[in-house]
């Protein structure tokens, strides 16, 4: 074989790999890519709702700055640090037929993985309602307020059936109510292990920057002693805006530090596996913008590692809401 020969070999040998390396290179960036545009994020607690229908809207009032059309196609719309691949919706209606109103509107939006109705344990209707929703596999629980259960939880009989149902049926719970609603979700925790539990807005705590509450700290940690109770990591800047200093402001701060002490009690009660993201979307808009709270999470998470941060955005809430991957969302 010639030199001459061997250059051209060299050559075409060389440009061939140039060619494939190339290629592979792409690949890779493409394949990233990808990735980490399907990173998941679900946003566990948002609000939709329509004034302008016919029957109007209980909620919010006519007075307030929400008291507009949010749908959807409006959280999508909003820039954020980490894009939302779906959301699991929080009825904030009173109104019954509501609960069927918001699965209509999921039934036509896959964004949609997952709705917590507003019914009421322990009252006339519960079961047939239950029953009636819990058919579409979009209905993925229900939410009460801390003085609903401090009400029932006295040994209606009603009330339990209705619990037990709700466990039947593979439904979780999420609670709202004041500071001290972590004992009271204790307390409901240890009589029915097998209910999934959320506590909602950490428990609504004013966040003032300092150490927060010890009662709050220790209803916090009694709650989480139970395996089957988790956190919703929401209302942050909402929690800031009941401080009286932040109040004179008319603005929550931005500043990881000012929620760092709160978050810490958070995290070390319940760890990484049972804490799950949620906006309070249009609500939080009234203290600060939705980017700058989810950037205020995303920069607490982060230094904890991939894995923590995929478990607090997505993973953790499958565990309790056991939400739906619907085709074509992303």
């Amino acid at each position: 074989m010639s030199s001459g020969q061997i250059t051209r070999i060299t050559r075409r040998s060389f440009c061939k790999q140039t060619v494939a390396t190339t290629l592979l290179a792409a690949t890779a960036q493409v394949v990233a890519g990808e990735k980490k545009e399907t990173e998941e994020t679900i946003d566990c607690h948002t609000h939709f709702y329509d004034p302008t229908r016919k029957e109007g809207v209980p909620w919010p009032h006519k007075k307030s700055s929400l008291y507009r059309t949010v749908l959807p196609q409006h959280l999508r719309a909003i820039k954020k640090p980490r894009a939302i691949t779906g959301t699991v919706v929080v009825e904030a209606s009173k109104w019954v037929e509501d609960n069927q109103w918001l699965l209509g509107i999921a039934k036509d939006d896959p964004f949609i993985v997952g709705v917590v109705g507003n019914l009421k344990p322990g009252t006339e209707g519960f079961k047939k309602h239950l029953i009636r929703f819990a058919a579409n596999p979009l209905y993925r629980g229900i939410r009460i307020s801390q003085n609903l259960i401090r009400k029932q939880q006295q040994g209606s009989t009603t009330w339990r059936k209705d619990i037990s149902l709700l466990i039947e049926k593979d439904l979780s719970l999420d609670v709202n109510g004041g500071s001290t609603m972590a004992m009271t979700v204790a307390e409901l925790a240890k009589k029915n292990p097998e209910l999934r539990i959320v506590i909602n807005h950490i428990s609504n705590v004013t966040i003032d920057g300092q150490q927060p509450p010890a009662d709050w700290a220790k209803g916090m940690r009694a709650a989480a002693k139970n395996k089957n109770v988790f956190c919703k990591v929401s209302a942050l800047v909402e929690g800031a805006m009941r401080s009286d200093a932040v109040k004179k402001k008319g603005k929550a701060p931005n500043d990881l530090q000012f929620y760092k002490p709160t978050l810490d009690v958070v995290w070390d009660a319940f760890g990484d596996d049972r804490l799950i993201y949620g906006s309070n979307w249009p609500v939080c808009e009234r203290a600060e913008s939705y980017a700058t709270l989810q950037q205020l999470v995303i920069d607490y998470v982060t230094p904890k590692g991939k894995e923590t941060l995929q478990k607090f955005f997505a993973g953790n809430a499958k565990r309790v809401y056991k939400w739906i991957d619907r085709k074509n969302r992303l």
